[in-house]
C-alpha cells in the first residue's frame, strides 16, 4: 500500500492522466552547502507533499545512492591507489639526497655569514681608526693653533728675538722700580695704551680657554704652562708700569685696569700697584 497523497476523482483515472502533486525529488545541492544542517534541512521540508515514510525512503535511496558512487570511484581508481606504493618506493634515497643538499647548502651559508661578521669586524675596527684619526687631526689644529697663538703673543709683548724665545724668564723684572726714561731703553713706551694692554690680556684669556679645551693634561699644553707664565707675568708688569704712570687721570681711566687685573684673576696685585703709586705719587 502507498503512502503517497492521492488528489482526484475517478474522471481522471478512467482519461489516464496523472494529476497528482508528487513530491519533486530531493536536491542534491542542497547536501553539498558547506553549512549544511540535517534540522534546519528538514524544516524546509514541512511544506513537502510526503509522508516521513515516504521521506525516510527517499533519504534511504539517496543514501544508497552516495554509497554506490563512492564504491564506483574507489574501484575507478584502485589502480591508482595499488601503483601509488609502488611510486613512493625508493623516496627515502631522494629523501637523502635533499637532505644532504640542505646541509650543504647550510654549511655554505654558515660559511658566508662568518665571512661577513669578519668583514663588518674590519669595518668596524677601519672606522673607529679613521674617527680616532680625525680626533687627533682636531687635536692637533688646535695645538698648532693654541701655539700660533701663543707665539704671537710673545711677539707682541716682545718676548722673542728673531723669532726665538728669550732665555730670559721674566726680561722685565728688574726694571719694575726704574723710571719712564729706562723703560724706553728696554723697548716699552711708558704711556702704552689701555687698549693694546686690554687686548694682549684679552688674547692670553682666550688662549687659556683654547688649552682648556685641548686637554690640560696634554703634554704639550703642560709644556706651554712656562711661556704662559712668562707671557702673564709680562703682561702684568706692563699693567703696572703704566698704571704707576696714570699720574692724574680719571677714575673711569683708573677703572678700565683694575678690570684688566680682574679679568686676569689678579686683583691683589692691582692693590700692590696701586699702594705703589700713592708711595711714589
Amino acid at each position: 500500500m502507498s503512502n503517497r497523497f492521492f488528489f482526484g476523482g475517478s474522471d481522471s483515472e478512467d482519461s489516464g492522466e496523472d494529476n497528482l502533486p508528487y513530491p519533486k525529488p530531493l536536491a542534491r545541492s542542497a547536501f553539498l552547502t558547506p553549512d549544511f544542517d540535517p534540522h534546519t534541512y528538514l524544516s524546509t521540508l514541512c511544506n513537502r507533499h510526503q509522508t516521513l515514510e515516504d521521506l525516510r525512503a527517499d533519504l534511504q535511496s539517496r543514501s544508497q545512492d552516495i554509497s554506490k558512487e563512492l564504491l564506483d570511484l574507489v574501484n575507478e581508481n584502485y589502480e591508482d591507489f595499488l601503483s601509488l606504493g609502488s611510486s613512493l618506493r625508493g623516496g627515502d634515497e631522494k629523501i637523502e639526497e635533499v637532505r644532504f643538499s640542505l646541509l650543504g647548502f647550510k654549511r655554505d651559508v654558515e660559511g658566508l655569514k662568518n665571512l661577513v661578521d669578519e668583514r663588518r669586524q674590519a669595518i668596524e675596527a677601519l672606522v673607529k681608526r679613521r674617527k680616532e684619526i680625525r680626533r687627533q687631526m682636531q687635536v692637533g689644529r688646535a695645538l698648532q693653533n693654541i701655539n700660533q697663538r701663543l707665539r704671537e703673543l710673545e711677539q707682541s709683548l716682545m718676548l722673542t728675538s728673531n723669532g726665538m724665545q728669550t732665555n730670559d724668564p721674566e726680561p722685565k723684572i728688574e726694571d719694575e722700580s726704574s723710571e719712564g726714561d729706562e723703560e724706553s731703553d728696554e723697548g716699552h713706551e711708558g704711556e702704552t695704551s689701555i687698549s693694546r694692554l686690554s687686548k694682549h690680556a684679552q688674547q692670553y684669556l682666550l688662549i687659556q680657554r683654547l688649552m682648556k679645551r685641548a686637554g690640560p693634561d696634554h703634554p704639550f699644553i703642560v709644556h706651554q704652562q712656562s711661556r704662559m707664565i712668562k707671557v702673564k707675568n709680562t703682561i702684568l708688569l706692563d699693567l703696572g708700569n703704566a698704571l704707576k704712570q696714570t699720574g692724574g687721570q680719571d677714575t673711569e681711566y683708573l677703572m678700565k685696569f683694575l678690570t684688566i687685573y680682574r679679568d686676569l684673576g689678579e686683583p691683589r696685585e692691582a692693590s700692590i700697584v696701586l699702594r705703589q703709586r700713592q708711595k711714589y705719587s
